[in-house]
């Protein structure tokens, strides 16, 4: 079943124009994502990647290219949601890959790569003593919580409004962005399904509000286990973290007891040593994901030795962590390779291009007077159709939704792929030339934008 957007009046012609040219120039995606519906709800199995009329099912990829089931081809301005910082199928991954697949992929057992990729992690993040390897950003934020509480002793957590750190059912809570930023401790679950008794164990707060989580720090730091925050709030609008917020709130948490766990999954490209070391902020615990793995399912966790100690099976009282995938060879010869290729110099290089975006988009939105705003951080950019600046979740609530649907049909059909909700991600594949051209074709829809009003 194919659907189209949900909009009326003057906007709904235009929008029901770019659906007509999507469906015209993919008409094997329809029949596949037709066929898909049969086996995977909603025809995928990533909630992320799903869009109406239906999503588009790519073949292969190239660089910074992307090529569909039709022939279509897109400059990848998303990298799998940031995972693949150096694109696709770099010779030097593919090669470490092919060379391991014929040694073996998994063994059962620790392997030298598992080793190599902890110690090169190490190397760029001081701040990780020790640490262990899982197969996803969730379940390296899900173990760093139950780090925090096993040293601890206490239960609840502290997250910030809007953010996202995976499918653990706390991290369920207070996700999607609300119109009044909270006046409650307590979060907004956000799907059937998930535990009311781990629920009632998150606070919330705004983030960047630094007098609210001091406050709020001071009032339940004695229940809290830790506080889990990302250097640039990522899927809650690329968001970065103003000056001074980390600092304070790694003090605030430090008086209170409460372990600081910075979630670097998505922001461990913006440096070597990743978001803490660009705002000067030392966590207890880090999480990693997404980059480190290569292209490959990975994620890892680490921090102070002393909290890390509770995952030594040597211990009476460990905490047990086993995953029959975590270490496997691929991924950890891929992450090696993939950290060895991002130099201190390629990400000044990408981070410059992911300025030259924002600045672009910003230019494009004045000077043809629709209300928006790009927010981001070196190579990492997210569009909101609401005035700037922006400084957590909650005022980007307000933002047309058609106008969010309009720019990533659009872009897709000008052969740019971006995520559905406006972020894009810059690749060390890509160039300059690649930044203009995909300003070109977001002007071009900006302009048409313009023409529309919101008549929801």
């Amino acid at each position: 079943m194919t659907h189209r957007p949900t909009v009326s009046g003057a906007t709904a012609s235009f929008v029901d124009a770019e659906a007509t040219k999507y469906l015209e120039r993919t008409r094997r995606s329809q029949e596949c994502h037709e066929r898909a519906t049969r086996v995977m709800p909603g025809g995928d199995t990533r909630t992320a990647t799903f869009f109406v009329p239906y999503s588009t099912f790519m073949e292969r990829g190239e660089r910074q290219y992307l090529f569909d089931v039709d022939g279509n081809s897109y400059i990848d301005a998303l990298g799998n949601f940031t995972s693949l910082v150096h694109g696709h199928a770099h010779p030097e991954i593919t090669r470490a890959l092919t060379q391991q697949c014929a040694l073996g992929t998994a063994f059962g057992a620790p392997n030298m790569a598992a080793l190599e990729l902890a110690e090169a992690i190490k190397t760029r993040c001081p701040s990780v003593h020790q640490l262990r390897f899982c197969n996803s950003g969730t379940e390296a934020n899900l173990y760093a919580v139950r780090a925090a509480r096993a040293f601890t002793g206490r239960t609840k957590i502290l997250k910030m409004d809007g953010a996202y750190h995976g499918g653990y059912d706390p991290f369920r809570v207070s996700v999607s962005p609300s119109v009044s930023r909270a006046s409650s401790v307590h979060g907004r679950p956000e799907e059937a399904g998930l535990s009311q008794a781990l629920i009632e164990e998150v606070l919330v707060a705004p983030f960047n509000d630094l007098e609210a989580v001091t406050c709020l720090l001071e009032r339940h730091g004695h229940e809290l286990a830790a506080a889990i925050v990302e250097p640039v709030m990522s899927a809650g609008g690329m968001i970065p973290a103003q000056a001074e917020f980390l600092v304070k709130l790694r003090e605030a948490t430090r008086r209170s007891g409460v372990l600081l766990i910075l979630d670097e999954v998505v922001t461990f490209r913006l440096a070597l040593g990743g978001g803490q070391s660009l705002f000067n902020v030392t966590p207890d615990l880090t999480t990693f994901g997404k980059l480190i793995g290569g292209g490959l399912p990975i994620g890892a966790f680490g921090g102070r030795s002393e909290v890390m100690a509770h995952f030594d099976p040597a211990r009476a009282d460990h905490i047990s962590h086993s995953g029959t995938f975590n270490g496997n060879t691929c991924s950890m010869v891929a992450g090696q390779v993939t950290l060895s290729l991002l130099t201190s110099q390629e990400i000044a290089r990408i981070n410059a291009l992911g300025h030259r975006l924002r600045d672009g988009l910003n230019d494009i939105l004045r000077s043809v007077g629709v209300p928006g705003y790009a927010a981001g951080f070196g190579s990492l950019t997210q569009l909101h159709f609401v005035p700037g600046p922006i400084r957590n979740a909650s005022d980007t609530a307000r933002a047309p939704k058609w106008a969010t649907q309009l720019l990533h049909l659009g872009l897709l059909n000008r052969g740019v792929l971006t995520a559905s909700r406006g972020m894009f991600a810059i690749s060390t594949a890509m160039t300059g030339e690649d930044v203009e051209l995909v300003l070109h074709a977001a002007n071009e829809v900006i302009e048409r934008i313009a023409t529309m009003s919101d008549d929801q």
